[in-house]
């Protein structure tokens, strides 16, 4: 007999990044009365109901139909609200891709997504409802500004600058399991700029979502070990902080990425993509879903699997300390 874990929606009360930032939602919504709530019959999962218990006269609820969803949300931004829209990043950012980048993107219009269980979060569901794609998808589209927060605390502070924000923000999130990695909202937060959590001189661990308490946790261990590991919080991804990237490049020459999500187009082939732009060198490793599906399951058991725990974490960091680089003083290739 397989026993397994259970939870009803009445749990989710007690979790942390989708309820606070329905929390924090609430309240900017009491002093901005531009902000309308919508989503697709997924208020209690997403938590964007805590907005309607407080704002029931500026909360919408399309049920399952999300790609109308996005096209009612990009009329109300032209007429100059602040739509908030919230459901499962597997229908956020696949099922409405076409919707968001023509209704919003093309448009540049101010609207805001919340999308939830992102990534192998909703691991008992399976491949239908893991998203290891919607960054990639997402940071594609011209005009969009793409944000991983670590934890519920990022996540609250993300919500607040996505609506100060001007333009269209994609706020990707888990399903709410994850442990906080700060302890709370006591830090400096800007859209586009990195936190350095850890410093370094032999190598940077730049991580995005929930695996940056990983990349915090492997870079401790490694220190056991007399490495010293940078760790970037890279909770935005489009626009990337090159300047933080670039710094990491040139102080430690060795680079892992850490993310959950499929390593190609995500936060991995932005820093790639950056270093092949500067024409210098370095070792470079991206942990994430290796271009494959993930089986149904825990999602610990499938962030291990995919070596984007902090176990995974460490294994890279010892592997890449192994490989060498050039050691040039000059970096530039010749023309």
């Amino acid at each position: 007999m397989a026993i397994g874990i259970t939870w009803t929606i009445d749990d989710a009360d007690h979790m942390t990044q989708a309820e606070i930032y329905g929390e924090v939602l609430t309240k900017l919504g009491e002093k901005n009365k531009k902000i309308i709530a919508m989503t697709a019959d997924l208020a209690g999962s997403t938590k964007i109901g805590a907005f309607q218990k407080k704002h029931p006269d500026r909360f919408l609820n399309f049920g399952i139909q999300e790609a109308n969803m996005i096209g009612f949300a990009s009329g109300l931004a032209e007429a100059g609200l602040i739509p908030v829209v919230s459901t499962f990043a597997v229908f956020a950012a696949l099922r409405c891709a076409e919707h968001v980048r023509t209704d919003l993107c093309y448009n540049q219009r101010n609207v805001k997504i919340i999308a939830t269980h992102a990534g192998t979060s909703f691991g008992p569901a399976g491949t239908t409802h893991h998203c290891t794609e919607d960054i990639g998808v997402m940071r594609t589209f011209a005009n969009m500004t793409v944000i991983a927060p670590a934890d519920a605390f990022e996540t609250a502070k993300a919500t607040a600058a996505a609506i100060e924000h001007d333009g269209p923000v994609y706020i990707r999130i888990g399903r709410s399991f994850e442990p906080p990695y700060w302890k709370n909202l006591n830090f400096d937060w800007e859209i586009g700029k990195a936190i350095e959590i850890r410093e370094g001189s032999d190598l940077t661990v730049i991580a995005c979502g929930w695996t940056v308490g990983s990349a915090a946790e492997a870079a401790d261990r490694a220190k056991q070990q007399g490495l010293s590991v940078r760790v970037l919080d890279m909770h935005t991804i489009k626009p990337l902080d090159n300047d933080a990237v670039m710094k990491a490049l040139i102080d430690t020459r060795r680079i892992i990425t850490c993310e959950d999500h499929n390593v190609i187009g995500g936060l991995g082939d932005a820093v790639a993509d950056l270093i092949a732009r500067s024409g210098k060198g370095c070792v470079l490793r991206k942990l994430g879903v290796q271009d494959r599906f993930s089986p149904h399951g825990s999602p610990e058991d499938i962030q291990h699997m995919n070596k984007i725990d902090a176990d995974g974490i460490e294994d890279a960091i010892q592997d890449v300390m192994k490989m060498e680089f050039e050691t040039d003083e000059d970096w530039e290739d010749e023309i």
